[in-house]
């Protein structure tokens, strides 16, 4: 419970917070917390005081997260979605020296530079591409452009994405109950629960992700699924399976937009059941062997290697870049259509705005969620890919941009980066399409 309630203050506020226009809290500085500053886990072996492990939590810890982050594998269990076979498609690299320089004004008034805002969110990583061309590149830390990062909640919209291709090809019937493919799930929340439901998020299950609430069942699902220690006297769920089958309805389903990482749990049981492949084998042969990866990629997975579809997806940098390169381009790219394009585009149509402003994202007016990703509905048709602690990808298809990000915020929830990110990613925009 000690770590619980470390990861619980890490990310205090979360909860609550998380609805509201976050209010900048004092932060500690970006360099001082620099993990190859610091010497985390460098020796053989590291000094004690430098020794990060999974057992006692600390991997979850800040300062020391900004370490694991870039070395899950070396931490838990995974399983591998493999590049496959063939070559890796290069991207093009045409970077540009005058977009540090980009000023914008972030959602509380201050006056910021792109080169600032970096340290600013605790950026690990970024990439973007422009026209499919990267134009800016940087990475801190202990990040490296081989190295593999954690995507934490990203993870979601990989795993929506794959369920809208199955239900594109009929495999998967959205209008369906739950229980069709599930007959496990029949006397839980998602009895009565459309596949729909659970890809848009609009399921009424009784599940709080509030970090700040030691009791919040997210604890408890994170113990399940291998990501936090058990005590000694645990007697909980030890799988995610086990774990997904004592949620209990509450509210109706349908009617209003709540996040809730169970649900994308639910969603990769399904995509599990009914083709009868692993996640990450699913991910590879869907995806990841057909993008021209550089690396493979992977999942952390649970003590009977289930993947954590809701937020255990590893990727370098501009792995991540290419995926949301192949979204920007309607689903083709590297000579082939790995999503078909009629799915991109029911994601960036988006969702109901009314079932969505429900939540209360003071941060996202005027947005929604559809098959796992949000979309902004802003002028120029942007979605993204969003994960606690700063993880994103952000397609821009009018400014023809893509940005890949890695971060590791101290605060896991978003709106304690969006009022500086969400006007920079704007301000790079305009500055690509020459505005």
């Amino acid at each position: 419970m000690r770590a619980v309630s470390k990861i619980a203050a890490l990310a205090a506020l979360t909860g609550a917070a998380a609805v509201a226009l976050a209010q900048a809290p004092q932060l500690p500085d970006a360099a001082a917390t620099d993990p190859r500053t610091l010497g985390w886990m460098v020796g053989s072996p590291p000094p004690p005081d430098r020794v990060i492990r999974f057992a006692d939590g600390s991997l979850y810890k800040f300062p020391q997260l900004r370490w694991s982050f870039s070395n899950m594998r070396q931490l838990v269990p995974t399983a591998n979605a493999s590049r496959g076979n063939g070559g890796f498609t290069p991207l093009p690299s045409a970077e540009r020296n005058d977009l540090d320089a980009i000023e914008f004004t972030t959602m509380d008034g201050r006056t910021m530079t792109w080169a600032q805002s970096l340290p600013a969110v605790f950026t690990d990583g970024i990439v973007v591409l422009h026209r499919g061309r990267i134009v800016y590149e940087r990475y801190f830390g202990v990040l490296e452009p081989l190295k593999p990062h954690i995507a934490m909640s990203v993870t979601k919209s990989f795993v929506g994405t794959l369920a809208a291709m199955l239900a594109a090809e009929g495999a998967i019937d959205p209008s369906a109950p739950v229980a069709k493919y599930l007959p496990e799930m029949r006397d839980t929340a998602y009895g009565d629960a459309t596949v729909r439901q659970v890809m848009d998020m609009t399921v009424g299950v009784r599940y709080s992700e509030n970090y700040a609430d030691p009791n919040a069942e997210v604890f408890a699902y994170a113990r399940a699924g291998g990501m936090l220690p058990t005590p000694p006297d645990y007697k909980g769920p030890r799988t995610f399976y086990d774990f997904l089958v004592t949620l209990q309805k509450e509210g109706n389903h349908g009617e209003a937009f709540a996040y809730k990482t169970v649900n994308t749990e639910v969603l990769a049981w399904i995509l599990t059941r009914v083709t009868g492949r692993t996640l990450a084998q699913l991910t590879a042969e869907r995806i990841w062997s057909k993008l021209g990866a550089e690396g493979d990629a992977f999942y952390t997975v649970d003590s009977i290697g289930t993947a954590s579809g809701g937020g255990g997806l590893n990727t370098t940098l501009r792995d991540l870049a290419r995926f949301g390169e192949m979204m920007r381009l309607g689903g083709a790219y590297n000579g082939q259509q790995i999503v078909p394009k009629a799915v991109v585009e029911d994601i960036q149509r988006g969702a109901s705005r009314e079932h969505f402003a429900k939540a209360g994202y003071k941060t996202l007016p005027g947005w929604s969620y559809r098959n796992m990703w949000w979309v902004t509905h802003n002028e120029n048709g942007a979605y993204t890919a969003r994960g606690i602690h700063g993880q994103v990808i952000w397609i821009d298809p009018k400014a023809e941009m893509v940005i890949a990000r890695y971060a590791s915020h101290p605060i896991a929830s978003n709106p304690f980066n969006d009022p500086i990110s969400l006007p920079a990613y704007a301000a790079m925009a305009k500055k690509l399409s020459g505005q």
